[in-house]
């Protein structure tokens, strides 16, 4: 698969488990937080594709972490399994 595609997966996904994806010029703050309950992803519009998909598996992996429940998700197994690395 594609990091493109894996991108697109990964972003579809967060928005699933509730994040606002926001891809902006955030000059290397991309990350994921919580404002005022909202959760939030910046996901910077100049990094590469490669660096975009760190950011949101980052954020993924920290869903795992918390409450999420990766084998419950309709992904692809290698998203699965990059989310998975991530969090442990």
């Amino acid at each position: 698969m594609h990091t493109v595609e894996l991108l697109d997966e990964a972003m579809d996904l967060a928005r699933k488990l509730g994040y606002d994806v926001r891809l902006e010029a955030v000059e290397g703050h991309a990350g994921s937080c919580v404002v005022a309950g909202r959760k939030l992803l910046f996901v910077d519009v100049a990094a590469s594709p490669a660096e975009r998909l760190e950011t949101v598996l980052e954020a993924l992996g920290e869903e795992v972490g918390t409450n999420a429940q990766p084998d419950a998700w309709t992904t692809s197994p290698t998203l699965r399994r990059l989310v998975g690395q991530r969090a442990a």
